[in-house]
């Protein structure tokens, strides 16, 4: 008697759902993005991360959590003001 897996055939997008993550890892990987996107802005402008806080008008503090990939809390306001302080727009679609 042969087994068939049940995963053959599915992509990947469709395993995170049936595990029931595909949202969580979706944020989780964009977060990062972010953070990789903001971080290389900084080595262009050769700005430090008290520079963009004060261009940010907040705490380096906050900066710190807005740069951690794995901090998942930063709010929409505080992704404005990053973009903002790069001379770009913050966009956000769902798709």
């Amino acid at each position: 008697m042969i087994r068939k897996n049940p995963r053959i055939g599915t992509d990947f997008d469709e395993f995170l759902a049936e595990e029931g993550i595909l949202a969580e890892v979706e944020i989780s990987a964009a977060k990062r993005v972010i953070a990789f996107q903001l971080q290389k802005a900084m080595e262009q402008e050769h700005l430090s991360k008290s520079a963009l806080a004060d261009k940010m008008h907040t705490s380096r503090t906050a900066i710190d959590r807005l740069l951690d990939p794995d901090n998942l809390s930063v709010t929409l306001q505080t992704l404005g003001r990053a973009a903002q302080a790069f001379g770009k727009r913050l966009h956000i679609e769902l798709v």
